[in-house]
């Protein structure tokens, strides 16, 4: 029976792995295969649905997009009225899509986006990969640093330690001055943090964002870099050759022609004043939260919900792996182990962003970032649950089998009702390490877009120009769940010892 039934398993993999290769082979693939849906859709949409374009951005770069996180958590700024007022001017439905900054050009070469506003630079090397408007704004380069050790000109950060945020304009500008010992960041908060910290001795970044830091940190200060070329100002960049370029030029001269553009502009670029309440002179401020904690502890939702999924799905997964390890079946055991090998033989971080940026371009299916996560960690977590369960089981007395073969009890009831209820209390311990870890690794899903509490973290971050208060606040909350599941964990152990 067990022989009979591993095979009838071992059968429906392989029909399920060729059914999921004619799936793929069915749709295209490539760079224009899931790209030329959404632009041929925008440009020519049937005449029953609205036209809609979805953009990409960074919402942590206020004044240019930011999330609105003592509001409606709606993202705003500078980019997403200019963006909402070119769509609407040429009829589209606007749909914003908010991740990292350095994947809004793989984002733009896969198809999930149409276009890309975030305080983006047109670069000669950009241009190489994507497609520019017009010009919407020029910036200027500033240094931000100590006030009490101001470095004022480009000479002066010759020998030092000078941070940038990675892929920006600063930063290619940076990287063309001798002498200075580059450090490259994700976020501009990160950047505050370091120059705080002592870490680096100035921080490059464009005019508008040093204004914003150094009224949000009265200990920094900024200087102006002499102007670069207007050719790497700001602008809105496409995938190669899509045909709506030339509406939004239009659309963008229009606006200059007007004065809508200098409007916009001033509206965003107004200087706000800030009040400090510094904790004991450390710098440290909580009063800055008070009106963004709604905000964060929406993120708990998030955090548990995507921790339950893909704790389940990698238990699931993880006992059908561990059960093809221990079946006899070779095939079943080579695949099992080659699985096991591949996902604890690579980062995590690494699968989560094939599966989220891989999906849409082989497959032609734009993954939500939410079950993209779901299925990469539940992915990785069988690899690792498998060796727990399968040592688990193969811990249970093998007297217990034979008693079981002997009685003629068949081969699922034996699992089910002899054998896993012993594993479980063997390797519960392992089981409640595992959800500990997938409930902090779970912050890693922030660099996808999904809006988990270290998302929503970096969100405030990046509004208040503060890292300490809103990092030891989420802190807390992750302590606080992993104290919730580890107690239940006890109890249960308890509860499982005494029905010994």
């Amino acid at each position: 029976m067990n022989q009979k039934r591993l095979k009838i398993i071992y059968l429906s993999l392989i029909a399920f792995t060729v059914l999921l290769v004619a799936i793929g082979s069915f749709f295209p693939t490539g760079k224009t295969g899931s790209y030329a849906v959404n632009a041929e859709s925008a440009a020519t949409p049937a005449s029953s649905q609205k036209k809609k374009l979805i953009m990409g951005t960074s919402a942590d770069y206020p004044p240019y997009e930011s999330v609105d996180a003592k509001g409606n958590g709606q993202i705003v700024g500078m980019d997403i009225d200019v963006a909402k007022y070119i769509t609407s001017q040429l009829g589209y439905e606007l749909e914003i899509a908010n991740m990292d900054f350095n994947g809004l050009i793989a984002a733009l070469q896969t198809g999930r986006v149409d276009f890309v506003m975030s305080a983006m630079s047109a670069t000669d090397e950009r241009r190489q990969s994507v497609e520019f408007s017009d010009m919407y704004y020029a910036a200027r380069n500033t240094i931000v640093s100590k006030k009490l050790e101001p470095l004022e000109t480009e000479a002066s950060l010759v020998g030092k330690r000078v941070g940038t945020q990675l892929g920006s304009t600063q930063d290619l500008y940076a990287a063309t001055i001798d002498g200075v010992i580059l450090k490259k960041l994700n976020k501009i908060p990160d950047l505050i943090q370091e120059l705080s910290s002592g870490r680096i001795d100035a921080a490059i970044v464009e005019d508008a964002v040093a204004v914003e830091m150094t009224n949000s940190n009265p200990n920094l200060v900024m200087n102006f870099l002499p102007a670069e070329s207007a050719d790497n100002g700001y602008a809105i960049a496409f995938p190669k050759q899509s045909p709506i370029v030339a509406e939004f030029n239009r659309i963008l001269s229009e606006m200059k022609e007007s004065g809508k553009l200098d409007n916009i502009t001033n509206k965003w670029f107004a200087e706000e004043e800030t009040s400090s309440g510094a904790l004991l002179g450390l710098n440290i401020d909580f009063s800055t939260l008070k009106d963004y904690i709604p905000y964060i502890l929406k993120g708990v939702y998030v955090t548990l919900l995507f921790t339950l999924v893909s704790a389940l799905f990698g238990l699931v997964w993880g006992t059908i792996l561990s059960l093809f390890k221990i079946s006899g079946i070779k095939p079943l055991e080579w695949f099992a182990t080659a699985y096991t090998s591949v996902f604890r033989g690579t980062p995590l971080l690494v699968q989560l962003t094939i599966i989220y940026y891989a999906t849409p371009q082989l497959f032609n299916y734009d993954i939500p970032a939410l079950m993209a996560a779901g299925l990469a960690f539940g992915l990785n977590s069988a690899a690792y649950l498998s060796e727990t369960i399968r040592g688990g089981i193969m811990a249970v007395d093998k007297g217990q089998r034979e008693a079981a073969i002997a009685l003629g009890v068949p081969y699922r009831k034996m699992m089910i009702r002899i054998i896993f209820p012993q594993a479980l209390r063997t390797i519960l311990p392992a089981l409640v390490n595992e959800c500990v870890a997938l409930l902090k690794e779970s912050s890693l899903v922030s660099v996808i877009g999904v809006s988990d509490l270290m998302r929503r973290a970096d969100v405030v971050r990046a509004d208040t120009f503060r890292s300490i208060e809103v990092l030891l606040f989420i802190a807390a909350i992750y302590y606080v769940l992993v104290l919730i599941l580890t107690t239940f964990a006890r109890k249960l152990e308890r509860r499982l010892r005494r029905s010994d």
